[in-house]
């Protein structure tokens, strides 16, 4: 049972508010899921650039995002695999946008692609490919 926008920010706000206090949900897709990281000091390496770590922070939960806007609100569903490509040096002063695509959706791993972009650029910093499982039915 797929869950809209709003169902998914009250889940997150009650289960994982953590993870709310940088994340903007932008939208909601068939099988997909856009949203807006904001970058700030604490996210950047030397160079000005937004380090790694952070992109693939917001590469695994726009992942989830996409995943329980899908299949509803899935409490344990985890990664299992996060394979990241970086072609390019994200701008440290703009936020990060990141756009996920489900591309197989089975009864126990869900497969997505992500493209991060820095706000403002049509060319990517990073794509990733990852791999949740979903938690076993009783």
């Amino acid at each position: 049972m797929a869950a809209n926008k709003q169902e998914i920010i009250e889940f997150l706000a009650q289960e994982f508010s953590q993870a709310l206090r940088k994340n903007t949900i932008e939208e909601i897709t068939p099988k997909g899921a856009q949203l807006l990281y904001r970058v700030d000091q604490d996210d950047l390496r030397p160079g000005q650039t937004v380090s790694g770590p952070t992109l693939m922070l917001v590469a695994d939960f726009v992942l989830y995002v996409a995943i329980i806007g899908h299949l509803g609100l899935i409490k344990m569903a985890v990664t299992t695999n996060m394979n990241i490509n970086f072609f390019r040096k994200p701008d440290g002063t703009r936020d990060i946008r990141a756009v996920c695509k489900l591309i197989k959706v089975g009864r126990t791993l869900v497969t997505g692609e992500v493209w991060l972009y820095s706000v403002g650029d049509e060319e990517p910093v990073a794509h990733v490919i990852g791999t949740y499982a979903l938690p076993q039915k009783s």
